[in-house]
Protein backbone atom coordinates (compact mmCIF):
# COMPACT_ATOMS: atom_id res chain seq x y z
CA UNK A 1 0.00 0.00 0.00
CA UNK A 2 0.89 3.18 -0.66
CA UNK A 3 2.45 5.82 2.57
CA UNK A 4 -0.29 7.60 4.15
CA UNK A 5 2.64 10.29 5.13
CA UNK A 6 2.29 11.03 1.12
CA UNK A 7 -1.55 11.97 1.33
CA UNK A 8 -0.49 13.93 4.16
CA UNK A 9 2.18 15.62 2.90
CA UNK A 10 1.12 16.26 -0.44
CA UNK A 11 -2.52 14.85 -1.03
CA UNK A 12 -2.96 16.69 -4.31
CA UNK A 13 0.22 15.16 -5.81
CA UNK A 14 -1.34 11.76 -4.65
CA UNK A 15 -5.20 12.25 -6.64
CA UNK A 16 -3.02 13.20 -9.14
CA UNK A 17 -0.62 10.53 -9.66
CA UNK A 18 -3.76 8.04 -9.23
CA UNK A 19 -5.95 9.94 -11.39
CA UNK A 20 -3.58 8.81 -14.02
CA UNK A 21 -4.67 5.11 -13.20
CA UNK A 22 -7.99 6.29 -13.45
CA UNK A 23 -8.65 6.40 -9.58
CA UNK A 24 -11.60 8.69 -8.98
CA UNK A 25 -10.10 12.29 -7.03
CA UNK A 26 -13.11 11.29 -3.84
CA UNK A 27 -11.72 8.59 -3.09
CA UNK A 28 -8.09 10.34 -2.04
CA UNK A 29 -10.46 12.77 -0.31
CA UNK A 30 -12.46 10.75 1.53
CA UNK A 31 -9.43 8.57 2.61
CA UNK A 32 -7.40 12.22 3.58
CA UNK A 33 -11.05 13.07 5.69
CA UNK A 34 -10.97 9.64 7.36
CA UNK A 35 -6.78 9.47 8.25
CA UNK A 36 -7.28 13.51 10.01
CA UNK A 37 -10.75 11.86 12.40
CA UNK A 38 -8.05 8.69 12.70
CA UNK A 39 -5.67 10.59 13.79
CA UNK A 40 -7.29 13.11 16.16
CA UNK A 41 -8.97 9.67 18.00
CA UNK A 42 -5.28 7.94 18.51
CA UNK A 43 -3.96 11.13 19.32
CA UNK A 44 -6.90 11.46 22.20
CA UNK A 45 -6.40 8.23 22.76
CA UNK A 46 -2.72 7.96 23.64
CA UNK A 47 -2.91 11.40 25.81
CA UNK A 48 -5.46 9.63 27.93
CA UNK A 49 -3.23 6.68 28.11
CA UNK A 50 -0.37 8.65 28.96
CA UNK A 51 -2.46 10.06 31.44
CA UNK A 52 -3.43 7.47 33.42
CA UNK A 53 0.25 5.95 33.45
CA UNK A 54 1.18 9.07 35.01
CA UNK A 55 -1.40 9.05 37.50
CA UNK A 56 -0.80 4.98 38.27
CA UNK A 57 2.94 6.55 39.40
CA UNK A 58 1.78 9.29 41.38
CA UNK A 59 -1.12 6.99 43.32
CA UNK A 60 2.18 4.27 43.73
CA UNK A 61 4.29 7.52 45.48
CA UNK A 62 1.64 8.88 46.98
CA UNK A 63 1.14 5.41 49.07
CA UNK A 64 4.47 4.95 49.02
CA UNK A 65 4.39 8.40 51.26
CA UNK A 66 2.24 7.53 53.77
CA UNK A 67 -0.58 10.05 52.16
CA UNK A 68 -3.92 7.63 52.02
CA UNK A 69 -6.20 10.83 50.64
CA UNK A 70 -3.85 11.97 48.44
CA UNK A 71 -3.69 8.36 47.07
CA UNK A 72 -7.49 8.03 46.91
CA UNK A 73 -7.88 11.01 45.60
CA UNK A 74 -5.48 10.41 42.02
CA UNK A 75 -6.61 7.03 42.02
CA UNK A 76 -10.05 8.27 41.36
CA UNK A 77 -9.27 10.91 38.87
CA UNK A 78 -7.34 7.63 37.38
CA UNK A 79 -10.35 5.56 37.38
CA UNK A 80 -12.17 8.26 35.70
CA UNK A 81 -9.48 9.15 32.60
CA UNK A 82 -9.89 4.89 32.29
CA UNK A 83 -13.31 4.47 31.81
CA UNK A 84 -12.81 7.62 29.37
CA UNK A 85 -9.70 5.38 27.40
CA UNK A 86 -11.77 2.62 27.13
CA UNK A 87 -14.72 4.66 25.80
CA UNK A 88 -12.52 6.28 23.11
CA UNK A 89 -10.22 2.67 22.20
CA UNK A 90 -12.58 1.24 19.72
CA UNK A 91 -13.34 4.05 17.52
CA UNK A 92 -9.82 5.01 17.51
CA UNK A 93 -8.95 1.51 16.38
CA UNK A 94 -12.22 1.46 14.48
CA UNK A 95 -11.21 4.65 12.26
CA UNK A 96 -7.56 3.44 11.78
CA UNK A 97 -8.97 0.10 10.48
CA UNK A 98 -11.03 2.13 8.28
CA UNK A 99 -8.53 4.01 6.81
CA UNK A 100 -5.81 0.63 6.60
CA UNK A 101 -8.96 -0.80 4.70
CA UNK A 102 -8.77 2.39 2.24
CA UNK A 103 -5.24 1.48 1.72
CA UNK A 104 -5.39 -1.78 0.71
CA UNK A 105 -8.09 -1.06 -1.95
CA UNK A 106 -6.14 2.23 -3.48
CA UNK A 107 -3.19 0.66 -5.97
CA UNK A 108 -0.22 1.79 -6.09
CA UNK A 109 1.52 5.37 -7.65
CA UNK A 110 2.64 4.77 -10.98
CA UNK A 111 6.46 5.49 -12.02
CA UNK A 112 6.78 8.91 -13.52
CA UNK A 113 8.05 6.79 -16.52
CA UNK A 114 5.12 4.50 -17.31
CA UNK A 115 3.17 5.59 -20.20
CA UNK A 116 -0.45 7.46 -20.03
CA UNK A 117 -2.72 5.06 -21.39
CA UNK A 118 -6.34 3.92 -20.98
CA UNK A 119 -6.01 0.60 -21.58
CA UNK A 120 -4.00 -2.25 -23.66
CA UNK A 121 -5.04 -0.92 -26.46
CA UNK A 122 -2.45 2.44 -25.47
CA UNK A 123 0.63 0.21 -24.60
CA UNK A 124 3.12 1.15 -26.60
CA UNK A 125 5.66 -1.56 -27.80
CA UNK A 126 9.16 -0.53 -26.75
CA UNK A 127 11.04 -3.47 -29.18
CA UNK A 128 10.24 -6.62 -30.74
CA UNK A 129 12.85 -10.11 -32.00
CA UNK A 130 14.04 -9.99 -34.48
CA UNK A 131 13.73 -6.83 -35.91
CA UNK A 132 11.54 -8.10 -38.84
CA UNK A 133 8.53 -9.88 -38.89
CA UNK A 134 8.78 -13.73 -39.84
CA UNK A 135 6.45 -15.13 -41.94
CA UNK A 136 4.91 -18.70 -40.67
CA UNK A 137 4.08 -21.69 -43.57
CA UNK A 138 0.70 -23.11 -43.60
CA UNK A 139 1.55 -26.14 -41.51
CA UNK A 140 2.48 -23.72 -38.63
CA UNK A 141 -0.90 -22.32 -38.32
CA UNK A 142 -2.42 -25.39 -37.02
CA UNK A 143 -3.69 -24.01 -33.20
CA UNK A 144 -1.78 -26.14 -30.72
CA UNK A 145 -4.74 -27.52 -29.59
CA UNK A 146 -4.72 -29.39 -32.74
CA UNK A 147 -1.15 -30.38 -32.65
CA UNK A 148 -1.26 -31.38 -29.33
CA UNK A 149 -4.26 -33.89 -29.66
CA UNK A 150 -2.91 -35.40 -32.57
CA UNK A 151 0.16 -36.09 -31.26
CA UNK A 152 -0.96 -37.03 -28.00
CA UNK A 153 0.77 -34.67 -25.87
CA UNK A 154 -2.24 -32.59 -24.70
CA UNK A 155 -5.40 -34.14 -23.24
CA UNK A 156 -7.88 -31.45 -22.75
CA UNK A 157 -10.84 -34.01 -22.77
CA UNK A 158 -9.63 -35.63 -19.53
CA UNK A 159 -8.18 -32.83 -17.49
CA UNK A 160 -11.47 -31.16 -18.11
CA UNK A 161 -12.99 -34.81 -17.21
CA UNK A 162 -10.71 -34.61 -13.63
CA UNK A 163 -11.12 -31.25 -13.03
CA UNK A 164 -13.40 -29.10 -15.10
CA UNK A 165 -12.55 -26.82 -18.39
CA UNK A 166 -9.20 -25.37 -18.43
CA UNK A 167 -7.53 -27.39 -16.40
CA UNK A 168 -5.37 -29.09 -19.12
CA UNK A 169 -3.55 -32.58 -18.95
CA UNK A 170 0.08 -32.95 -20.68
CA UNK A 171 0.83 -36.50 -21.50
CA UNK A 172 4.35 -37.89 -22.75
CA UNK A 173 6.45 -35.80 -24.35
CA UNK A 174 3.86 -32.68 -23.98
CA UNK A 175 4.58 -33.31 -19.97
CA UNK A 176 7.81 -33.58 -20.34
CA UNK A 177 8.98 -30.29 -22.37
CA UNK A 178 7.24 -28.58 -19.60
CA UNK A 179 9.61 -30.15 -16.96
CA UNK A 180 12.01 -29.22 -19.54
CA UNK A 181 11.18 -25.57 -19.65
CA UNK A 182 11.45 -25.28 -15.91
CA UNK A 183 14.77 -27.06 -15.82
CA UNK A 184 16.23 -25.19 -18.60
CA UNK A 185 14.78 -21.91 -16.99
CA UNK A 186 16.08 -22.66 -13.44
CA UNK A 187 19.69 -23.26 -14.42
CA UNK A 188 19.71 -20.25 -16.54
CA UNK A 189 18.92 -18.00 -13.27
CA UNK A 190 21.41 -20.18 -10.74
CA UNK A 191 24.20 -17.68 -11.56
CA UNK A 192 22.08 -14.76 -9.44
CA UNK A 193 18.63 -16.46 -8.12
CA UNK A 194 18.44 -18.49 -5.29
CA UNK A 195 16.49 -21.21 -5.85
CA UNK A 196 13.00 -21.79 -3.47
CA UNK A 197 10.29 -24.30 -3.25
CA UNK A 198 7.63 -22.40 -1.70
CA UNK A 199 4.12 -23.78 -0.62
CA UNK A 200 1.31 -23.97 -3.19
CA UNK A 201 -0.80 -22.98 -0.46
CA UNK A 202 -0.03 -19.80 1.46
CA UNK A 203 -2.40 -17.93 4.53
CA UNK A 204 -4.74 -14.61 3.92
CA UNK A 205 -2.01 -12.30 5.35
CA UNK A 206 0.32 -13.75 2.67
CA UNK A 207 -1.62 -12.65 -0.07
CA UNK A 208 -2.77 -9.49 1.15
CA UNK A 209 1.19 -8.70 1.48
CA UNK A 210 1.08 -8.73 -2.59
CA UNK A 211 -1.55 -7.19 -3.26
CA UNK A 212 -3.84 -10.11 -4.43
CA UNK A 213 -6.27 -9.53 -1.38
CA UNK A 214 -8.57 -8.04 -0.33
CA UNK A 215 -9.04 -6.78 -4.65
CA UNK A 216 -8.97 -10.17 -6.25
CA UNK A 217 -10.52 -12.37 -4.15
CA UNK A 218 -12.89 -13.84 -6.63
CA UNK A 219 -9.89 -14.14 -9.11
CA UNK A 220 -8.45 -17.02 -6.15
CA UNK A 221 -9.37 -20.13 -5.40
CA UNK A 222 -10.11 -20.52 -1.16
CA UNK A 223 -9.61 -23.66 0.81
CA UNK A 224 -11.61 -22.07 3.36
CA UNK A 225 -11.96 -25.01 6.03
CA UNK A 226 -8.16 -24.15 6.43
CA UNK A 227 -7.96 -20.01 5.93
CA UNK A 228 -5.32 -21.02 3.07
CA UNK A 229 -5.26 -19.89 -0.54
CA UNK A 230 -4.15 -21.46 -3.71
CA UNK A 231 -1.04 -19.50 -4.80
CA UNK A 232 -1.89 -17.73 -8.44
CA UNK A 233 2.10 -17.14 -8.76
CA UNK A 234 5.27 -17.88 -6.50
CA UNK A 235 5.38 -14.11 -6.45
CA UNK A 236 3.15 -14.51 -3.08
CA UNK A 237 5.28 -16.96 -1.23
CA UNK A 238 8.16 -15.07 -2.18
CA UNK A 239 6.98 -11.64 -1.47
CA UNK A 240 6.56 -12.88 2.44
CA UNK A 241 9.30 -14.77 2.45
CA UNK A 242 11.05 -12.45 4.95
CA UNK A 243 7.61 -10.84 5.87
CA UNK A 244 8.75 -9.19 9.84
CA UNK A 245 12.17 -8.89 9.05
CA UNK A 246 15.00 -6.20 8.64
CA UNK A 247 17.43 -7.20 6.18
CA UNK A 248 20.89 -6.22 6.24
CA UNK A 249 21.79 -3.84 3.07
CA UNK A 250 24.97 -5.79 2.58
CA UNK A 251 22.48 -8.56 1.15
CA UNK A 252 20.43 -6.40 -0.96
CA UNK A 253 19.38 -7.10 -3.60
CA UNK A 254 18.58 -10.15 -2.60
CA UNK A 255 17.30 -12.37 -5.47
CA UNK A 256 14.68 -15.55 -5.21
CA UNK A 257 13.06 -17.86 -7.77
CA UNK A 258 10.91 -20.64 -7.97
CA UNK A 259 9.28 -23.17 -9.78
CA UNK A 260 5.83 -23.73 -9.07
CA UNK A 261 2.37 -24.59 -10.01
CA UNK A 262 -0.17 -21.44 -10.07
CA UNK A 263 -4.14 -21.45 -9.70
CA UNK A 264 -5.82 -18.60 -10.88
CA UNK A 265 -10.07 -18.43 -11.66
CA UNK A 266 -10.36 -16.38 -14.43
CA UNK A 267 -13.32 -15.43 -13.13
CA UNK A 268 -13.70 -12.66 -16.03
CA UNK A 269 -12.82 -14.90 -18.75
CA UNK A 270 -16.16 -16.53 -20.41
CA UNK A 271 -15.77 -17.12 -23.78
CA UNK A 272 -12.54 -14.87 -23.72
CA UNK A 273 -9.85 -16.90 -25.89
CA UNK A 274 -10.48 -19.84 -23.70
CA UNK A 275 -9.44 -22.87 -26.03
CA UNK A 276 -6.46 -24.68 -25.78
CA UNK A 277 -3.91 -22.89 -23.44
CA UNK A 278 -4.62 -19.64 -24.10
CA UNK A 279 -6.53 -19.23 -20.23
CA UNK A 280 -6.27 -22.26 -17.95
CA UNK A 281 -7.01 -22.21 -14.50
CA UNK A 282 -3.77 -24.13 -13.38
CA UNK A 283 -0.27 -23.64 -15.17
CA UNK A 284 3.33 -24.02 -14.22
CA UNK A 285 5.53 -21.12 -14.11
CA UNK A 286 9.18 -20.11 -12.74
CA UNK A 287 9.07 -17.36 -10.85
CA UNK A 288 11.72 -14.10 -10.94
CA UNK A 289 11.99 -12.31 -7.58
CA UNK A 290 14.26 -9.51 -5.74
CA UNK A 291 14.01 -7.15 -2.80
CA UNK A 292 16.20 -3.94 -3.44
CA UNK A 293 16.62 -0.72 -2.40
CA UNK A 294 15.32 1.79 -4.58
CA UNK A 295 18.68 2.85 -6.10
CA UNK A 296 18.65 -0.69 -7.15
CA UNK A 297 15.52 -1.48 -8.37
CA UNK A 298 16.53 0.08 -11.74
CA UNK A 299 18.80 -1.76 -12.05
CA UNK A 300 17.35 -5.25 -10.95
CA UNK A 301 14.57 -4.65 -13.16
CA UNK A 302 16.52 -4.33 -16.50
CA UNK A 303 18.20 -7.67 -15.33
CA UNK A 304 14.86 -8.94 -14.87
CA UNK A 305 14.12 -8.42 -18.62
CA UNK A 306 16.82 -8.84 -20.18
CA UNK A 307 16.82 -12.15 -18.61
CA UNK A 308 13.63 -13.40 -19.99
CA UNK A 309 14.91 -11.73 -23.59
CA UNK A 310 17.19 -14.16 -23.65
CA UNK A 311 15.79 -16.75 -22.69
CA UNK A 312 12.99 -16.59 -24.91
CA UNK A 313 15.17 -15.60 -27.84
CA UNK A 314 17.33 -19.23 -26.75
CA UNK A 315 13.83 -20.48 -27.62
CA UNK A 316 13.62 -19.31 -30.96
CA UNK A 317 10.25 -17.59 -30.31
CA UNK A 318 9.29 -14.56 -31.92
CA UNK A 319 8.69 -11.44 -29.32
CA UNK A 320 7.58 -7.97 -28.49
CA UNK A 321 8.31 -6.16 -25.44
CA UNK A 322 5.42 -3.61 -24.11
CA UNK A 323 5.66 -0.64 -21.62
CA UNK A 324 2.42 -1.11 -20.25
CA UNK A 325 0.38 2.36 -19.69
CA UNK A 326 -1.34 3.76 -16.82
CA UNK A 327 -4.41 1.99 -17.03
CA UNK A 328 -3.26 -1.52 -17.81
CA UNK A 329 -0.42 -1.76 -14.87
CA UNK A 330 -1.31 -4.16 -12.33
CA UNK A 331 -2.86 -2.99 -8.97
CA UNK A 332 0.52 -3.10 -7.12
CA UNK A 333 2.58 -2.33 -10.15
CA UNK A 334 4.60 0.88 -10.23
CA UNK A 335 6.18 0.05 -13.52
CA UNK A 336 5.88 -3.04 -15.75
CA UNK A 337 7.27 -4.37 -18.70
CA UNK A 338 5.09 -7.17 -20.58
CA UNK A 339 6.45 -9.90 -23.08
CA UNK A 340 4.49 -11.69 -25.85
CA UNK A 341 5.34 -14.02 -28.01
CA UNK A 342 3.98 -14.98 -31.32
CA UNK A 343 1.95 -18.06 -31.75
CA UNK A 344 1.19 -18.51 -35.76
CA UNK A 345 -1.07 -21.58 -34.87
CA UNK A 346 -3.69 -18.96 -32.85
CA UNK A 347 -2.54 -15.92 -35.20
CA UNK A 348 -1.93 -13.93 -31.74
CA UNK A 349 0.22 -12.38 -29.41
CA UNK A 350 0.11 -14.20 -25.64
CA UNK A 351 1.80 -12.66 -23.04
CA UNK A 352 4.24 -14.61 -21.36
CA UNK A 353 5.81 -12.58 -18.48
CA UNK A 354 4.87 -9.51 -16.45
CA UNK A 355 8.42 -7.79 -15.28
CA UNK A 356 7.11 -5.67 -12.68
CA UNK A 357 8.46 -2.83 -9.99
CA UNK A 358 6.58 -2.30 -7.30
CA UNK A 359 8.25 0.51 -5.18
CA UNK A 360 7.51 -0.40 -1.45
CA UNK A 361 4.09 -0.96 -1.89
CA UNK A 362 4.32 -4.66 -1.11
CA UNK A 363 6.94 -4.44 1.38
CA UNK A 364 4.73 -2.07 3.26
CA UNK A 365 1.91 -4.54 3.37
CA UNK A 366 4.76 -7.31 4.79
CA UNK A 367 6.78 -4.98 6.55
CA UNK A 368 9.78 -6.54 4.73
CA UNK A 369 12.72 -4.01 5.74
CA UNK A 370 16.34 -3.42 5.73
CA UNK A 371 18.81 -1.46 7.99
CA UNK A 372 20.79 1.28 5.50
CA UNK A 373 24.93 0.37 5.96
CA UNK A 374 25.38 3.79 6.68
CA UNK A 375 22.94 4.14 9.82
CA UNK A 376 19.76 5.43 10.57
CA UNK A 377 16.24 3.79 10.81
CA UNK A 378 15.51 0.59 8.83
CA UNK A 379 13.36 1.32 5.66
CA UNK A 380 10.90 -0.54 3.53
CA UNK A 381 12.24 -2.31 0.52
CA UNK A 382 11.65 -2.07 -3.03
CA UNK A 383 9.79 -5.54 -4.77
CA UNK A 384 10.49 -6.58 -8.01
CA UNK A 385 8.92 -9.60 -9.75
CA UNK A 386 8.71 -11.42 -13.38
CA UNK A 387 7.78 -14.37 -14.78
CA UNK A 388 10.64 -16.19 -16.34
CA UNK A 389 8.90 -17.70 -17.61
CA UNK A 390 5.05 -18.79 -17.66
CA UNK A 391 4.96 -22.34 -19.41
CA UNK A 392 1.24 -23.16 -20.59
CA UNK A 393 1.75 -20.16 -23.04
CA UNK A 394 5.00 -20.95 -24.11
CA UNK A 395 4.12 -24.55 -24.58
CA UNK A 396 1.28 -23.33 -27.35
CA UNK A 397 3.75 -21.22 -29.27
CA UNK A 398 6.59 -23.95 -29.42
CA UNK A 399 4.41 -26.87 -30.78
CA UNK A 400 3.02 -24.50 -33.18
CA UNK A 401 5.91 -22.96 -34.41
CA UNK A 402 8.12 -25.94 -34.29
CA UNK A 403 5.15 -28.22 -36.45
CA UNK A 404 6.96 -29.62 -39.30
CA UNK A 405 5.13 -30.57 -42.84
CA UNK A 406 4.35 -34.51 -41.77
CA UNK A 407 2.73 -33.28 -38.81
CA UNK A 408 5.56 -33.57 -36.08
CA UNK A 409 7.05 -30.83 -33.57
CA UNK A 410 10.75 -29.93 -33.81
CA UNK A 411 11.79 -27.94 -30.47
CA UNK A 412 14.90 -25.72 -30.00
CA UNK A 413 18.21 -27.25 -29.62
CA UNK A 414 18.69 -25.48 -26.44
CA UNK A 415 16.43 -28.12 -24.75
CA UNK A 416 17.72 -31.39 -26.47
CA UNK A 417 19.47 -31.96 -23.05
CA UNK A 418 16.90 -31.74 -20.97
CA UNK A 419 14.96 -34.14 -23.18
CA UNK A 420 17.45 -36.93 -23.23
CA UNK A 421 19.43 -35.56 -26.48
CA UNK A 422 15.45 -35.69 -29.03
CA UNK A 423 13.83 -32.85 -30.37
CA UNK A 424 11.15 -34.15 -32.14
CA UNK A 425 7.59 -35.19 -30.91
CA UNK A 426 6.09 -37.15 -33.17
Amino acid sequence: MIDIRLVRQDVAAVRAALARRGVDPAELDALAAEDEEARQLVAHRDELRAQVNALSKQVGEARRAGDAERAEELAGLSRRLGDELRAVDGPAEAAAGRVRERLLWLPNLPSDDAPDGAGPQDNPVVRRWPDAPRTYADHQRVPHWDVGAALGILDLERGARLSGSMFPAFRGMGSRLLRALTALALDRHADAFEEVRPPTLVRTETMMSTGHLPKFADEAYAVERDGLWAIPTAEVPLTSMYRGEIIEEERLPLRLTAASACFRREAGAAGRDTRGLLRVHEFDKVELFAYATTDQAPAVHADMVGRVEALVQALGLEYRVLDLCTGDLGNSSARTFDIEVYAPGCDMWLEVSSISWFRDYQARRADVRYRPAGGGSPRFVDTLNGSGLAWARIWAALVEVGRQPDGTVELPEVLAPYLGGTRTIG
